[in-house]
């Protein structure tokens, strides 16, 4: 078969010949249909992720047709078309994941190839209303999203989000998961061009984070603070988030891509008795309610750029510069 093979730190993806994968006992070969990006892709190629290991076939996000199964599966797999959660060994707690957790796509081979070798107890039916590409869109991100909005943040009918940095596919997830459920939800972005297209997805509005005086502004918007925030990047601005949030506030982040944040407000932490909840991917349960959710209220993942699964290095500078509005996915169609 073929695969996307990163040979070491800022080397380019390669579309190669590769052995065949065999599956184990406990295990199916998923024959991939379509496959999408997450930033960890990109971190993994620049080398500033933990325990990296090459050659490896990244990827995280898949959608497929199970093509063989190991010993012990139940048969009835073969031929299904799956989506497959990428959260491997979450471990026996919901609270949070193993010593032994480990995302799809390293330091196991992932979706960018043809076929990839996967536990079965990782393969759910593809939501039928999704396409493949759609459908591939949705594991890592959706499951991020989900287990933030829900699981951690305890999200409720009529409350106030503030979902940051609007555009990549966690933030638009998180969108998508609180309108469905009943919230009014505003976003900030960097670029205003995606707070238009926010908007039009349902966001009651947003401001653009790199003007003075934004916060104020945010909350003038809103009429008030934010019973639930989302966020993935960090840095100084979460020192706003505590500002916006409203008393007994939830603030739930999964990534830090600006960094640390300086001095936190402890003071404005706990007199305003506020949730600050970190929180990374998700487990079994919360994948599952997840698609559930996705199915019940008919929820499409956004696809913004699509490429050739040969052409995936090309897919990773796209997404190196930032202009996407969703998730970039990958096909073998």
């Amino acid at each position: 078969m073929k695969a996307l093979v990163l040979a070491g730190v800022d080397q380019p993806l390669q579309w190669q010949d590769v052995p065949d994968p065999r599956p184990g006992p406990g295990e199916v070969v998923v024959a991939i249909e379509a496959a999408a990006l997450n930033h960890r892709d990109l971190w993994i190629q620049k080398g500033q992720y933990a325990g990296l290991k090459f050659p490896i076939v990244l990827g995280s996000d898949g959608c497929g047709i199970v093509a063989r199964c190991g010993e012990g599966v139940d048969t009835s797999w073969q031929g299904k078309e799956v989506i497959i959660n990428p959260a491997l060994g979450w471990g026996g707690s919901e609270a949070a994941q193993a010593d032994d957790f480990r995302i799809l796509g390293l330091p196991d081979n992932g979706t960018f190839a043809e076929q990839v070798c996967v536990p079965a107890a990782q393969l759910v039916a593809k939501p039928a209303h999704l396409d493949t590409v759609h459908a591939a869109a949705l594991p890592l991100a959706g499951l991020t999203a989900y287990r933030a909005v829900f699981s951690r943040c305890k999200l409720q009918a009529g409350e106030r989000v503030l979902v940051t940095g609007i555009g990549g596919g966690g933030a638009i997830f998180a969108l998508q998961y609180a309108l469905a459920a009943g919230a009014t939800v505003f976003v900030t972005s960097g670029q205003d061009a995606k707070l238009a297209k926010a908007i039009e997805m349902g966001a009651a509005g947003g401001v653009n984070y790199k003007e003075d005086g934004w916060e104020k502004k945010l909350k003038a918007l809103a009429g008030g603070g934010f019973d639930v925030t989302i966020d993935s990047a960090g840095g100084d601005g979460f020192l706003s988030l505590v500002e916006l949030a409203s008393p007994g506030g939830r603030i739930a982040f999964f990534g830090a891509t600006v960094g640390d944040p300086g001095k936190l407000p402890m003071r404005r932490v706990f007199w305003k008795q506020l949730s600050l909840l970190g929180t990374t991917m998700g487990s079994p349960a919360d994948f599952a309610s997840m698609v559930r959710f996705v199915t019940e209220h008919q929820i499409v993942p956004l696809a913004d750029h699509v490429f050739p699964m040969a052409e995936g290095d090309a897919a990773l500078r796209a997404m190196h510069g930032a202009e996407q509005f969703g998730k970039i996915a990958l096909t073998l169609k």
